[in-house]
């Protein structure tokens, strides 16, 4: 079974943004091969290395950045990847937050096999955007072959293990977001029961569909209570119904985050 392009988050325009034909030394994308699990599935990552001093971007970069988008169109054997992002640097420039890795990530790649597929065809393409000074899509390429077993890699360990704590991890006790309606979309609400997490805190919610644009959260705290309050737009310019189980909602404090799936009423 061949796998068809998978696009995570649509690229999106980003201010001076040049064409990225002569800048293909800013970046390199190396395949570590990782390992077969016990359960059948294969631990992979993609290695990215920068410029010194350049910054790309995680998966909701803010208002400044530039999305990643994968296709793994050049792969065979496999059903699924799902990547798993390590817990990215807030950085605010300029009165601009962006979202991101300096100089290098590392993004484990858990893939699931066919049945019965030893060795994985695993090739595609990698566009991401680099920044200093301006932005610049740059495309990378890969394509390997993983082994039908492998060997653990530390470098894919420490990635894993600098992901953000899930909810219960973080100490989480309750998610709950209300919806309104506004003239051009809707407003959410999402009030989270949580410990403070650190200095300058600070809230990520993704829509769960990438044509939803989510503005930048308002984001208050009132003793074990953080508060944040995002407006989303829909490419219909009007309100629109939303799952509150596709929401993602991401918690940046001091140098941790935490992962939420999903949210109640509220």
């Amino acid at each position: 079974m061949r796998l068809t392009t998978l696009t995570l988050v649509a690229l999106m325009a980003a201010p001076a943004t040049l064409s990225a034909q002569s800048f293909d030394d800013l970046a390199a994308v190396e395949v570590l091969p990782g390992w077969r699990m016990d359960n059948g599935d294969h631990m992979a990552a993609l290695h990215i290395t920068l410029q010194p001093g350049w910054i790309t971007y995680w998966r909701a970069p803010g208002d400044a950045g530039i999305p990643p988008q994968f296709a793994f169109a050049g792969s065979a054997g496999i059903e699924s990847i799902a990547p798993y992002w390590p817990t990215p640097e807030v950085v605010v420039d300029k009165g601009v937050r962006s979202i991101g890795y300096y100089d290098s990530v590392t993004v484990p790649l858990r893939i699931s096999a066919a049945p019965g597929t030893a060795e994985l065809a695993l090739g595609g393409e990698l566009l991401i955007g680099v920044c200093e000074e301006i932005c610049i899509p740059v495309t990378l390429e890969f394509d390997t072959v993983l082994p039908a077993m492998g060997t653990d890699d530390p470098v894919i360990r420490t990635a894993l293990a600098e992901m953000p704590h899930t909810a219960t991890a973080g100490g989480v006790a309750d998610v709950t977001c209300a919806i309104d309606p506004i003239s051009d979309g809707i407003r959410l609400t999402a009030n989270i029961a949580v410990a403070p997490t650190g200095a300058s805190e600070f809230v990520v919610i993704e829509a769960g569909d990438p044509t939803v644009w989510v503005s930048e959260a308002d984001v208050s705290r009132n003793a074990g209570q953080l508060q944040a309050v995002v407006d989303m737009v829909h490419p219909s310019g009007g309100p629109f119904a939303i799952d509150r189980s596709d929401l993602r909602l991401t918690v940046f404090g001091g140098d941790r985050a935490i992962d939420i799936q999903g949210c109640d009423a509220g």
